[in-house]
């Protein structure tokens, strides 16, 4: 009974380690440059792609000392699990770029970081030591990481995008870890990132923790989708994605741009035109002569004041002399009037001398009463 007890629990046990995360196998361990190997794999998420490198300076316990940059990048593969989360394929052997000892590194492109080694030997590779491990200690990742800050003005007509990652780490390690270096890599969708090496400055002492603040910043006009990796001492300890909006005021100042010089454009080439192209003589001619100005006298009339004189009838006979004029005023009597035939003369009144020559052309003819 004991042993179909023990026997049992080995059962059980068998799949249960067997599927402790994801897992690679290589179908043979030794390949030359040229030649191929299949890689399998399980325990991945379905339907998550994956890339397959070819990593130096690596070993399965301490992973790819120099991240990708220590990987044949132009000679990996991308392959896709299915819904059980296996895959296999081939991928063609290649030297990477420092010596070994080898791997095929295997690890997911999007979502949830998840990665996995298998050891390869590259025959006609140099071989060297890993570089000894620094420190003890061991850096975990306490809490979730996120991007601070935001662009501006300057961003939005192509500033280089910029943001401040901060992350809170401890030492799970036995010893103090003084001044650490991280690697703080940038990538755009599928491509490889860009790593910029950046020293945090301080000491942490096992089992104490502390609050890391990095500054991340991308090329100048850059955006779409991009994913913001931390690494320490080789190992990926946090990725944080980061959308980046497009920088509209360069868009904008293009647009302007094409609209502005080709009207700048034509408005002085029509000048040029207009300045050397002839003039038409008769043309000219016609604009130098003056406008005619029309300009009439202004009608004077005069109208002479009619002026009356009437002389005065002469008397026959000598009369008494007249009155001297006082301040009365005299009415004045007709011509064709005498004084004795006036409608209101005094009866006793006699009449004035007057002059019955026919010379006289002033003298009216009087007929008296009969």
């Amino acid at each position: 009974m004991l042993a179909v007890a023990v026997v049992l629990l080995a059962v059980l046990a068998g799949p249960a380690g067997a599927v402790d995360g994801p897992v690679v196998k290589l179908s043979v361990s030794e390949a030359g440059t040229g030649g191929s190997v299949t890689v399998s794999g399980t325990g991945w998420r379905p339907r998550t792609l994956l890339m397959m490198l070819v990593c130096g300076r690596a070993t399965p316990a301490r992973g790819v000392i120099g991240g990708t940059n220590s990987c044949a990048n132009g000679d990996g593969r991308a392959v896709t699990t299915d819904s059980g989360g296996a895959f296999s394929r081939a991928l063609p052997v290649a030297e990477p770029p420092v010596p070994c000892p080898c791997v095929v590194h295997v690890a997911t492109v999007t979502g949830a970081r998840a990665e996995a080694d298998a050891a390869l030997k590259v025959a006609g590779h140099p071989v060297s030591p890993l570089p000894a491990e620094r420190s003890a200690g061991r850096l975990a990742v306490l809490s979730d990481t996120r991007l601070t800050g935001s662009g501006g003005l300057l961003t939005w007509f192509g500033a280089p995008p910029s943001r401040t990652l901060v992350l809170t780490v401890g030492n799970t390690g036995t010893s103090p870890i003084e001044n650490p270096v991280f690697q703080v890599g940038t990538a755009h969708g599928v491509f490889a990132p860009q790593w910029d090496e950046q020293q945090w400055h301080g000491t942490l002492a096992p089992g104490k923790k502390a609050q890391i603040k990095l500054p991340v910043e991308l090329s100048a006009g850059a955006h779409g989708e991009y994913t913001v990796t931390l690494k320490h001492a080789g190992r990926v300890l946090a990725e944080q994605p980061w959308g980046v909006g497009r920088p509209w005021g360069v868009t904008l100042f293009w647009i302007l741009l094409c609209l502005v010089v080709p009207s700048a454009l034509f408005r002085t080439g029509m000048a040029v035109v207009d300045r050397v192209r002839p003039r038409r003589p008769a043309a000219a001619a016609h604009r130098r002569l003056p406008r005619p100005v029309l300009r009439l006298p202004r009608p004077v009339l005069r109208l002479a004041r009619p002026v009356l004189r009437l002389p005065l009838p002469r008397s026959r006979t000598a009369g008494p002399p007249a009155p001297a004029a006082g301040p009365a005023t005299t009415t004045p009597t007709l011509p064709w009037f005498s004084p004795d035939s006036a409608p209101d003369a005094s009866a006793g009144r006699s009449s004035a001398p007057h002059d019955d020559s026919p010379t006289s052309p002033t003298t009216p003819t009087t007929k008296g009463p009969t």
